[in-house]
């Protein structure tokens, strides 16, 4: 009854936002898990020993990171423990293991985005309208946020700035002594990164990257502009 008195846009937020909690969580956990896995791959057991390939959000989650992905579509989940000296190559192996984390958000992106469009087409347009029309948009919903959510993150954690993991791609191609005494001021640039996002510069960025990334996978799934935009009118017309 209470809900049904709420403004529309009032409606559309919490909706989202109570939505956008499973997203997260999932989005969150495949991230550090894919780092802890492929670094057990490379020879280095440190993640594995304290349990952290799961999927379970609890051996990932950091509050503050949970706190940014939730309001601004982008954040962190606790760091993966990795010992460098148990690869082979230890700056390859850092190099890999950081690339694992994007790479499995936007898998997961992708996957969001042929299911959004597959629900779409064979849960609304048979369904949409009738008893089922609430359970079918949360479902798109879902998937919408699931879509948008891992490309921001993924776009977000290549950035080259350390201690993010695209740092560990860019980092692999700099001399080592370079390489050391960047990762000196680390906690330094940390900072930086979080005031240019509070600020709003770096917050443009990655949006509109984001935004290219998804008309890529708009591009490659068939997917035009107007029919997308159709989508989203229907999942957010509560």
């Amino acid at each position: 009854m209470l809900f049904s008195l709420l403004t529309s846009a009032s409606r559309v937020a919490i909706v989202y936002f109570l939505v956008s909690l499973p997203v997260v969580l999932f989005s969150l956990s495949v991230h550090e898990a894919s780092h802890a896995f492929i670094s057990y791959k490379l020879g280095d057991s440190t993640a594995r020993n304290f349990g952290r390939i799961t999927l379970n959000p609890l051996k990932h989650l950091d509050p503050f990171g949970f706190i940014c992905m939730l309001l601004f579509g982008f954040g962190w989940a606790k760091p993966v423990p990795i010992n460098a000296r148990n690869f082979k190559n230890s700056r390859r192996g850092m190099a890999l293991s950081a690339a694992a984390g994007p790479l499995s958000n936007l898998i997961l992106a992708f996957i969001n985005i042929l299911f959004l469009v597959l629900s779409y087409r064979f849960l609304w347009l048979n369904f949409g309208g009738g008893k089922y029309e609430m359970i079918i948009k949360l479902v798109m919903l879902l998937f919408y946020i699931g879509l948008n959510l891992n490309t921001a993150l993924a776009v977000f954690n290549l950035l080259p700035l350390p201690p993010l993991d695209g740092s560990r791609l860019f980092y692999i191609f700099l001399p080592p002594k370079l390489y050391f005494g960047v990762m000196k001021y680390e906690r330094y640039i940390m900072i930086g990164v979080m005031l240019l996002l509070f600020l709003g510069p770096l917050d443009f960025v990655i949006s509109s990257v984001t935004q290219l990334l998804v008309r890529g996978m708009l591009f490659i799934t068939g997917i035009n502009s107007e029919a997308f935009n159709n989508i989203i009118y229907t999942i957010f017309s509560f």
